[in-house]
């Protein structure tokens, strides 16, 4: 793999995101799927600072927008997430918290809810390079490397500052970007610090141990999970909650307090935005003239076009008329 300096024309990219079905766009270093789970538009900002082989990722979303997003790490690079002071939301399903930190192998998925002043920073490199500092240290025995998404707790400060650091970066990489862009020396002075900053973070680590009330979230979690996978594989499909309760393996009421809990939805409001999504996605990629909003519609199971279009509209501050009058590229007005 391309060293993530190396594999995009600059090293700073600064994006406002206001597009749910188009997150993951011009960024080469994660996935993302991204559903509005409240009615309103979606205001949200990514950073990316490429340092040589590493990169750091800044998201926020506006302060009161609901967003669940399932995000997995592109091959070759590990992942660490810290989160904002102000943040709240679940990750994997368990609260946000001060000291909580992510761990995430290559290729591996984490889910997201998103709730008031989130902030999150993904420290992004190779486990290589990793592995090769604590054996030049002779530190192998403190650390293995990550299998799947793990949750990791460490003190509330050195959490604090190790989002900090990486607050600090993308702060000024933001207003001076040819900081980055231009100047080499720039990018690896701070590739030192952020490796530096992160195995003294990790040095401070231990596995995280949930009580009674985490292990019921994370079991909530994984119901959501399982259900949303096969939702996801059948979005062409009519689907029952039953099916969801079949495929989860448990009743309507543990689905729909599970569902509730994580996504703040019931599982039949989670399947009616998913279409939503979904006849957004295919509004945007067609071309004027060469499909209808009802033909859309229909294809994704909205037959009555009056409801369709109000919830359409409370969902994305437009009809879905004006989505596919838009030229590709061109913003929401």
């Amino acid at each position: 793999m391309e060293p993530p300096a190396a594999a995009a024309e600059s090293a700073v990219t600064v994006v406002e995101i206001s597009e749910p079905t188009a997150a993951s766009a011009g960024i080469e270093l994660i996935d993302q799927d991204v559903m509005q789970l409240r009615s309103m538009p979606l205001r949200a900002r990514r950073v990316i600072v490429r340092l040589e082989s590493a990169a750091v990722v800044f998201h926020s979303v506006n302060l009161r927008l609901r967003v669940r997003t399932r995000t997995s790490v592109r091959k070759g690079l590990l992942a660490y997430v810290t989160f904002g002071p102000h943040a709240h939301g679940t990750a994997n399903g368990l609260p946000v918290r001060p000291g909580l930190m992510l761990a995430a192998e290559p290729e591996a998925e984490a889910s997201f809810v998103t709730d008031a002043g989130w902030e999150s920073i993904t420290f992004l490199l190779p486990p290589q390079d990793i592995s090769a500092h604590l054996a030049a240290r002779r530190r192998e025995s403190e650390f293995r490397l990550p299998q799947g998404v793990e949750t990791l707790q460490v003190t509330a400060e050195k959490v604090r500052e190790l989002f900090g650091w990486g607050k600090r970066l993308v702060d000024i990489a933001a207003r001076q970007p040819a900081l980055f862009n231009e100047r080499k020396n720039e990018r690896v002075a701070a590739h030192v610090e952020l490796l530096e900053t992160l195995l003294a973070t990790l040095g401070a680590a231990n596995d995280f141990e949930p009580d009674r009330t985490d292990r019921t979230r994370q079991a909530q979690s994984l119901i959501v999970k399982v259900a949303e996978n096969y939702a996801l594989s059948h979005t062409g499909d009519y689907l029952y909650v039953s099916d969801l309760c079949r495929v989860a393996g448990v009743s309507e009421r543990t689905l729909e307090y599970a569902f509730k809990d994580v996504m703040g939805l019931t599982p039949m409001t989670y399947l009616i935005r998913l279409r939503l999504h979904r006849v957004r996605q295919a509004l945007l990629a067609a071309t004027h003239g060469s499909t209808t909003v009802s033909a859309v519609a229909l294809d994704w199971g909205f037959w009555h076009f009056g409801d369709f279009s109000r919830a359409y509209k409370k969902c994305f501050g437009e009809l879905p008329s004006d989505t596919l009058r838009r030229k590709p590229g061109e913003p929401q007005r």
